[in-house]
């Protein structure tokens, strides 16, 4: 067993290939309603609209229509529903979410130069998600035991389940249940095979913290008050914190229990990306205030760093000798998230009433998984690194994922021309397949690197907000509330079954795993306060 050990750690710190896996890295590419509290109360639904300063990440050329110069920050709390206590992590949290300015220079009798930096908050990562259920004998040591018997791993001379270490299939936890949970000992204490255990249940709670911040910078102008352009340069800012236990309750085969092992895991994401966003909005009519605009946005091309510390917890009398053991791996890899492109519509009713609808595409599927490969230096000595798609991974990707519609609506109503009452709507499309998976078997250092086994297929996201504003003089006032529901089913790993032949009696075996999926939800309480000034 303490070769099993070196050879293991040494083939962890010999391979320099590193990538992420299809549901972590789908969490990182997305996004939330979020900026200054008019445009979330309005749904998000003003990338034709223009004019306040959170379209510089939608629709650059929004910021094209500012006349004056202003300056915006934005701050509040945010409230998961339903949840239970967790690691001490709190279901209702205070957010930072946006700081920005605009200084406009008129150019022409009817033209403007604009510049503007903005700073938001585009994903907020509190969560906490628990699930629970029966296993009916279903395990996840199970899981990696048969991933072992069906060749994955491969097997020793003596026909033994064992582990092949080059394998980038062998994942952080397959490792830890064969050190710990599947070998059998004889009374020597010498090694003989592997056997699963069946399980009676499962719980597992996780709770995520964290965000990505957004830094762009923007210019825009427009041309005679008809034609506005914009182009905006982003800077994403990674900063991911999770922590997990898996406790699963396994079975003596009468009926029985062997005690609890539990499965912690910590893991952080942190890095950076950058991106290029471009848009126009133009009035086709020149009398009329009706705006149609369109955007595109090339991908976020992330450079990002996780490492996890996972333990095994045995509370069983299995191997009682061997009470816990602990794994964990930093690593790089690269992630480019897919183009976006977006078309909008938006009009004034003189000067109480504005509309705007909105639509946007990603094709996540088209999530490019990168793998480091080196390095060297340029011509002026600086220092690049290499990197190539990881094609398992990107294929497992394409299979899993597929492309988001974003539907936007809102209107504000202006009562007088201090007041303002706002409404919207904002629906996102499902990004998962229903039969998608987390595929603990792929060739992937996304899979060797992996210290867990669960995942959830979420389905579409629907938005509701609405708001109020107040001007006094050159001073703004708004708040905004935004109700997010989201549900999805969790599963505490992939189902899986294999025949193989049994080595001591040279028979073939069938055996299965698989376990029930569990609804859970997200639904959020956004309450958002913009305090703005224009000069």
């Amino acid at each position: 067993m303490k070769r099993f050990l070196f050879i293991f750690i040494s083939a962890f710190s010999a391979v320099g290939l590193f990538a992420q896996e299809t549901y972590e890295n789908a969490n990182i590419a997305t996004g939330d309603l979020n900026g200054t509290a008019r445009y979330v109360g309005m749904g998000g639904a003003m990338d034709a609209l223009g004019a306040d300063i959170s379209t510089i990440a939608t629709n650059p050329a929004g910021i094209g229509l500012f006349r004056h110069s202003a300056a915006n920050v934005s701050f509040g709390f945010v409230s998961q529903q339903d949840a239970k206590d967790f690691a001490g992590a709190n279901a209702t949290n205070m957010s930072f979410d946006q700081i920005g300015f605009v200084y406009s220079r008129r150019t022409g009798r009817s033209s403007f130069l604009n510049f503007a930096f903005n700073y938001h908050k585009s994903r907020n990562f509190n969560y906490i998600l628990s699930a629970a259920d029966a296993l009916n004998g279903a395990s996840q040591n199970k899981y990696s035991y048969m991933k072992g018997v069906s060749g994955v791993f491969g097997r020793d001379d003596s026909g033994a389940p064992s582990v092949d270490y080059g394998s980038l299939a062998f994942s952080q936890l397959d490792y830890l249940y064969y050190e710990n949970i599947l070998p059998v000992f004889d009374e020597e204490g010498e090694y003989v095979s592997d056997v699963y255990n069946d399980a009676n249940g499962y719980m597992f709670n996780r709770a995520s913290s964290g965000y990505i911040g957004e830094y762009d910078f923007n210019i825009s102008g427009n041309i005679n008050d008809r034609v506005y352009l914009g182009l905006t340069f982003g800077i994403s800012d990674v900063n991911y914190r999770g922590y997990s236990e898996y406790v699963e309750a396994l079975a003596d085969g009468y009926g029985g229990s062997r005690g609890n092992v539990t499965i912690a895991d910590e893991r952080r994401i942190d890095g950076t990306g950058f991106n290029v966003k471009a848009g126009i909005i133009f009035r086709p009519v020149e009398a009329s205030p009706f705006r149609v605009g369109f955007s595109v946005a090339t991908p976020t091309w992330y450079d990002l760093t996780t490492s996890n510390i996972t333990i095994l917890d045995n509370g069983t009398d299995i191997n009682s000798s061997s009470k816990n053991k602990s794994v964990g791996e930093s690593y790089d890899f690269k992630l480019y998230t897919p183009w976006k492109f977006g078309v909008s519509l938006g009009t004034t009713f003189g000067n109480y009433l504005a509309v705007g609808a909105g639509y946007e595409y990603a094709d996540y599927g088209s999530l490019d998984t990168r793998i480091n490969t080196g390095g060297g230096y340029d011509w002026y000595g600086g220092y690049y690194e290499s990197s190539s798609s990881d094609y398992a991974m990107n294929s497992h990707t394409k299979s899993t994922l597929k492309g988001v519609s974003t539907v936007k609506i809102g209107a504000e109503f202006k009562p007088d021309s201090k007041w303002a009452v706002r409404v919207g709507y904002n629906y996102v499309s499902p990004m998962y397949e229903d039969y998608g998976v987390k595929d603990g078997s792929l060739y992937s250092p996304g899979t060797y690197y992996s210290s867990s086994t669960d995942y959830t297929n979420w389905h579409a996201t629907n938005r509701i907000t609405c708001g109020v504003g107040y001007n006094v003089g050159k001073l703004s006032v708004d708040l905004a509330y935004q109700y997010s529901a989201q549900s999805g089913d969790f599963s505490p790993f992939d189902g899986y079954e294999t025949t193989y032949e049994d080595p001591g009696t040279s028979v073939a075996e069938h055996i299965s795993n698989y376990c029930n999926a569990v609804k859970v939800d997200n639904k959020r309480h956004q309450l958002l306060l913009t305090l703005g000034y224009h000069f």
